[in-house]
């Protein structure tokens, strides 16, 4: 028997019909007076978009919110229902991939609660993020440190992943202290805080995700059973973060928001290689044999 297997499929069914009105909301809505200019509480000037449910936003934000939404649509929900069956089924990949996809969730809703302008969604946000987190902590308790080695090949490229992990972790760190650093020392506003009131983004990302990549990638390299989870964690999560990203640079592009050729070219390419892990991960998941509820 998978331990707390109800409360989380209770937990997952909550944040697929909640998600499903938060992003098809976001994506869809329409209406408002369109682009105008705002200027912000430092003096600068902002585009905002001026429609639907983000006509509070940045022309930036709501590109990289309508972006994302897409992908928690077509992409996020999708696979957590795919990843809750086979979980049902008792298979360890599922169990992997549901845990990675509620972290998804998590990181996605967490940032909307805490960085999106107050809209009529906001009751729904906190509550998917509230769901998804305590999901993702009866998810990730849920195995058994002692057994956790049998689920994996001996054949698993530890060292090429830990590697990777390391990578991306680095590449996200310079890139996000390379736009907050500069301004700091020189005392200006960084230029991607536009009218918002923090960093929200890139405090979660330098808090929590680049610690997280360089941690499990050490933890992996050693052929540590809990960072082979993690790790399953993290790829899994990062496959629908990236491709959330790419969305968001490509829905940028198109609005006309400037991006920079670095991030246009590195995130697509980070995209391709976390999915690559993706699929040599769930080659080396053994599994040990069915449980069921």
């Amino acid at each position: 028997m998978i331990k707390n297997i109800r409360a989380v499929g209770v937990l997952s069914l909550i944040i697929i019909v909640l998600s499903v009105a938060a992003a098809g909301f976001g994506l869809f809505s329409s209406g408002g007076t369109g682009e105008y200019s705002f200027t912000s509480i430092r003096g600068e000037t902002v585009q905002i978009y001026g429609k639907g449910l983000y006509s509070h936003e940045s022309v930036s934000m709501a590109a990289q919110a309508r972006a994302q939404d897409g992908v928690t649509l077509f992409l996020g929900i999708p696979l957590l229902i795919l990843s809750l069956i086979m979980t049902v089924k008792g298979l360890i990949k599922g169990r992997l991939m549901l845990t990675g996809t509620l972290g998804f969730f998590l990181y996605t809703y967490a940032s909307y609660s805490f960085l999106a302008m107050y809209n009529s969604m906001f009751l729904v946000y906190v509550a998917l993020f509230s769901t998804s987190l305590f999901a993702f902590i009866l998810s990730i308790t849920s195995f058994d440190k002692s057994t956790l080695h049998n689920y994996f090949n001996d054949k698993l490229p530890a060292k090429s992943i830990g590697a990777f992990l390391w990578f991306i972790g680095f590449v996200i760190a310079m890139m996000w202290l390379g736009k907050i650093v500069n301004p700091l020392i020189e005392g200006s506003t960084p230029d991607i805080l536009q009218h918002y009131t923090t960093l929200t983004i890139q405090a979660m990302d330098l808090a929590i995700i680049v610690p997280l990549a360089v941690i499990t990638g050490y933890m992996v390299i050693r052929r540590q059973a809990f960072g082979y989870l993690l790790a399953s964690v993290v790829i899994i999560k990062g496959v629908s973060l990236l491709t959330s990203i790419s969305a968001m640079l490509g829905a940028m592009i198109y609005a006309g928001v400037d991006v920079s050729p670095v991030e246009a070219i590195i995130f697509p390419v980070f995209n391709a290689g976390i999915i690559v892990c993706f699929i040599i991960l769930l080659k080396n998941v053994r599994e040990t044999g069915t449980t069921t509820i």
